[in-house]
């Protein structure tokens, strides 16, 4: 029975319809508790921090920021499948979820690069592209020193600032980021962006080529 039902037929179906109202009133709430959100960012905050595979330093880092940067490269981006030396090394000994193993990430490699994705077809020669070193160096900054509003722009227009990227023939365009999904995560708030950025502050540096911890 509609609301203009009701008005026609009178005060039966007026009655109906304020109890149809009155119950709506009580069980929203309980809807909007049941979805996740009651608490906004605090559920995805702690699980951020359960699920951090390595130690944080979180010295004068924003600990919320560092929690929900977590979730995000670790329940949903799933960062360290690209950024790991390779998927023999990903997951320590014994750890490998996708053999029935009890998950154990390599915190030796973690978010530290160097996966080859390669070949592409290059100027020359087969070009070779290689994931990045996401962790902090000796600067505490992460991606080998990048401040934030350089990490923004990368993610916002796929240029990488340090010319690390090789630069690839048509129909590539030039130097933008291939493989790596920015044209998604270009979408992320600032906020997101920021959680993420202060999440790779916090994690342990792992050495490589060019990366001095």
């Amino acid at each position: 029975m509609t609301a203009g039902q009701g008005f026609r037929v009178g005060g039966v179906a007026w009655g109906c319809l304020v109890t149809v109202l009155a119950v709506a009133s009580v069980v929203a709430p309980r809807v909007l508790a049941d979805d996740g959100d009651r608490d906004g960012d605090e559920s995805r905050i702690r699980r951020g921090f359960e699920i951090a595979p390595v130690s944080l330093n979180l010295a004068g880092k924003n600990r919320a920021l560092v929690g929900l940067g977590s979730y995000i490269v670790n329940a949903k981006g799933e960062c360290n499948g690209c950024h790991s030396a390779g998927p023999q090394t990903q997951f320590g000994p014994g750890g490998n979820p996708y053999f029935g193993q009890p998950e154990q990430t390599n915190p030796a490699t973690y978010l530290g690069g160097g996966r080859d994705f390669g070949p592409y077809p290059g100027p020359a020669s087969p070009t070779h592209i290689v994931s990045r070193n996401l962790t902090p160096d000796h600067t505490g900054l992460p991606i080998g020193g990048d401040t934030f509003e350089e990490f923004r722009h990368t993610i916002r227009t796929g240029i990488d600032p340090d010319l690390l990227h090789p630069n690839l023939p048509a129909p590539f365009n030039g130097t933008l980021l291939q493989i790596m999904p920015w044209p998604a995560y270009k979408n992320m708030t600032d906020r997101d962006l920021r959680a993420i950025y202060e999440y790779l502050s916090a994690i342990p540096c792992v050495a490589g080529p060019g990366h001095v911890c």
